[in-house]
């Protein structure tokens, strides 16, 4: 498992700077599968920290600094406090909440309504799925309905979700080297999946200016989120 790392970081670059998300769902999937859920949050945890700085720098220019600051005031703490209490959010007010965001997310993609959530909202929000993202993962189902809800689109999106994600995975990394989660085993796997998903990063830009219009960008974005919560929903990649 270890060889495929490499495989499975490029894999989460590509798809999350393609698509603004999906490649955190990857990983917890893939490690959690071989060893377990605490050991994949604890080993992809440093892996998307460094690995959505280094998206954000390449999209520097393109996202939204005051919903990524807003969302951070409550992502930090909130993902850290979480960390600490390493316990389950009920999985049904989870999913709830998933299937909420992503169809304001769809309704508003597709015209049916122009709500726009306030930056005031963000703060909150951004403490709640701090939180979740710590003990269950995949803050992606969460942050990307609500930005895409905020109207945000392109690289604009992927930009502005990178600079969210530093946010969150910097409290739990914090908690979770609190808490002795990080042993010496998780920070090979963590380094080795750094690497590949920045290089993931590199390759998904490439291919996000050369393969994707506008259009096909959005489909995209779209496809990947209903995909996630999908997956999310029969509880592929949680325990």
């Amino acid at each position: 498992m270890l060889a495929l790392l490499p495989v499975f970081g490029v894999l989460a670059g590509v798809l999350t700077t393609m698509a603004g998300l999906g490649g955190g769902i990857l990983l917890l999937l893939g490690l959690s599968l071989v060893w377990g859920p605490a050991a994949a949050l604890a080993s992809t945890a440093p892996a998307m920290l460094f690995g959505n700085l280094h998206r954000l720098w390449l999209l520097r220019e393109e996202f939204d600094r005051d919903a990524a600051k807003a969302f951070a005031w409550g992502a930090v703490p909130g993902s850290f406090l979480g960390g600490l209490m390493a316990a389950w959010m009920p999985e049904g007010v989870l999913r709830w909440l998933m299937v909420a965001m992503t169809a304001a997310a769809l309704g508003r993609a597709f015209g049916l309504f122009t709500w726009k959530p306030r930056a005031a909202a963000m703060t909150p929000a951004g403490l709640g799925i701090g939180a979740i993202s710590a003990t269950a993962g995949g803050a992606g189902l969460l942050v990307g309905p609500l930005f895409m809800a905020a109207g945000l689109t392109g690289k604009r999106f992927v930009g502005t979700i990178a600079a969210a994600a530093v946010a969150l995975h910097a409290g739990r990394v914090a908690a979770y080297g609190l808490g002795g989660m990080m042993t010496g085993e998780t920070v090979v796997r963590a380094s080795v999946l750094t690497v590949a998903v920045m290089g993931g990063n590199v390759v998904g830009l490439w291919l996000r200016d050369r393969v994707l219009d506008e259009r096909k960008a959005e489909r995209l974005e779209l496809g990947a989120l209903v995909v996630c919560m999908g997956l999310s929903m029969l509880g592929v990649g949680k325990g």
